[in-house]
């Protein structure tokens, strides 16, 4: 008996479940290796949905069935939970996202962002500002360095930070702003870590959306999301968490 009562919140259940999760784009990678991680360990299965924030807040608005909101910043969560479509009190910091300046091409961006001032490009990719909160601190970042009105007319734009990187990695755009997770585990190209005072701190919230409120699957993986292992997932990409 005493075996039985001390097993794991994580064990897997009698009845696995399903739980349906929007995910923002530029947390595809470690979104997917959680999944991984918490299948193996609870049974459940998780579907995941990946896109911009902006995107996902529009369609739970509309009644998309996610059952748990993984988004880019801390606005849209706010908003689901003031809007009763989020689950009071759940909302959380899951991670600290950091931008990032990138080319494919090495030696293009030098360590402190210069290529900016210097304009030898043609093209420059950045998220759609309106939907993606790493698109929004890329225009504050070139607005911090008084270079957003001479660039504009070299902007591409992505309709999510995940079209972003394949602008800038195809070749498309030379250069571009990505979530630092994109770029985080390789050494291609070249680079430049923007400094957190040009933009507003990206604090990525997570949410319990209400389709999931009575899911067992759901609020396993919200605590799955704040485990040990998480967490662990987490900062390998490149983020802060606290």
């Amino acid at each position: 008996m005493t075996a039985i009562l001390c097993l794991s919140a994580f064990s897997a259940p009698a009845f696995a479940g399903d739980v349906q999760v929007a995910v923002a784009a530029n947390f595809t990678e470690p979104a997917k290796e959680i999944a991984a991680a918490f299948e193996t360990k609870t049974g459940h299965r998780v579907t995941m949905s990946f896109g911009s924030s902006g995107a996902f807040y529009s369609q739970i608005q509309q009644g998309a069935p996610f059952e748990v909101f993984l988004s880019a910043d801390a606005e849209r969560p706010t908003r689901l939970e003031a809007e009763t479509l989020g689950v009071k009190g759940s909302r959380f910091v899951y991670a600290y996202g950091t931008l990032a300046l990138w080319s494919a091409t090495p030696g293009l961006i030098d360590g402190n962002g210069a290529v900016l001032k210097k304009g030898n490009f043609q093209h420059i990719a950045i998220a759609d500002p309106a939907a993606a909160p790493y698109g929004l601190a890329a225009v504050e970042t070139m607005k911090k360095l008084g270079l957003y009105d001479t660039l504009s007319p070299k902007i591409v734009r992505g309709s999510s930070i995940a079209q972003t990187y394949g602008f800038i990695d195809s070749g498309s755009a030379e250069l571009g702003f990505v979530a630092l997770s994109q770029v985080y585990k390789q050494n291609k190209g070249s680079r430049w870590i923007v400094p957190a005072a040009f933009y507003t701190p990206i604090d990525q919230q997570a949410i319990l959306l209400n389709p999931g409120a009575n899911d067992p699957a759901a609020k396993a993986y919200i605590a799955f999301l704040k485990s040990p292992e998480a967490v662990k997932i987490i900062k390998s990409y490149g983020y802060a968490v606290h």
